[in-house]
């Protein structure tokens, strides 16, 4: 059973990782639905330790780039170098070709750095030279960004942004779980390594199995006002919420929402979607997806509260008003 196995690859992942659940369940489902997760949280949080031993459990080839201000987009796509030997051109490939890629603090890079990445995570392809190549399968990028250091930061644009399938907020451990991270890595001796788990076929066997999950007519409808109540919210009586939005989601919040919420179906060994699929992972996949004004940043208003309140007004037997 492919249940077993992801949880058997979770366990592994506990190993050496505490407390971090969530962020490796929204990671999973980003590998097991083609879409790229941005982690956000202040730095110390385990985001670069859990993408490092997450792919160790994934049996991929992976790949950990440090974003810097002096990167350029050579560095990670590639180049071609001048061979003395034989007088010719070669292309020599950048560590963009892997299956998984920690970019480490990607808002330390500069745009055009930026936007060779996210070229690569849209088009599954990049060009060195005259000549094209296909990236590895599955390719996931895994992005973490620290939002409190913003001194010789590149924010990443709005539209660039909307690439990911989801932007995951990382927070503090309890105090029980910063015991044990304290414990464990207070130990000079403890060991970090995990055993493989997940192949190549297993992702692959693991997306054909979420294809085939079902979503009724009225939960793909229930997706569907999620998403209009974001870009006409007086019209869905969030007249005081209308104000601190000054754009709405994309069409990729509709696809991703869709997607994941029946990946978390499947998690739960389920062959149909639930609305609390929905409900829980709408913020991952709406958060950075609703571009708020000044009066909300003046206000302390933040993207995650108007999405709880979008999911608490809007009901799910509500029919779909086709614009």
């Amino acid at each position: 059973m492919h249940q077993d196995k992801i949880q058997d690859a979770i366990k592994e992942v506990r190993k050496v990782v505490v407390g971090q659940d969530r962020m490796v369940n929204r990671l999973l489902i980003g590998l097991f639905t083609n879409g790229h997760i941005l982690l956000e949280g202040v730095p110390g949080l385990a985001k670069t330790l859990t993408v490092n031993t997450l792919a160790k459990v994934l049996h991929l080839d992976f790949n950990r780039i440090q974003f810097t201000p002096d990167l350029l987009p050579a560095d990670l796509i590639g180049t071609m170098i001048y061979n003395q030997q034989n007088g010719d051109f070669e292309v020599k490939k950048g560590p963009i070709f892997s299956n998984l890629i920690l970019a480490d603090e990607v808002n330390r890079s500069p745009a055009k750095v930026q936007s060779a990445l996210l070229e690569a995570m849209q088009e599954k392809q990049v060009t060195i030279g005259e000549t094209t190549f296909q990236l590895d399968r599955p390719f996931l990028v895994l992005a973490t960004q620290n939002p409190v250091d913003q001194e010789g930061t590149y924010p990443l644009p709005e539209a660039q942004v909307d690439r990911f399938m989801m932007k995951v907020h990382i927070d503090y451990p309890g105090k029980a779980d910063e015991l044990e991270v304290m414990r464990r890595m207070a130990n000079m001796s403890f060991s970090s390594e995990v055993q493989p788990i997940l192949s190549k076929e297993d992702v692959f066997d693991i997306r054909d199995k979420i294809n085939q999950v079902q979503i009724s007519e009225p939960l793909e409808n229930y997706i569907i006002e999620l998403v209009f109540a974001t870009r006409f919210p007086e019209e869905y009586g969030l007249k005081e919420e209308a104000k601190y939005i000054q754009f709405g989601v994309s069409p990729r919040a509709s696809i991703n929402l869709n997607l994941a919420s029946r990946a978390v179906a499947f998690m739960d060994g389920r062959d149909y979607v639930l609305p609390e699929d929905i409900k829980e992972i709408a913020e991952d996949v709406l958060n950075h997806r609703i571009i708020l004004n000044y009066e909300a940043e003046a206000d302390n208003v933040n993207t995650r509260d108007l999405i709880q309140i979008i999911l608490d007004k809007i009901p799910i037997n509500k029919s779909v008003t086709l614009k």
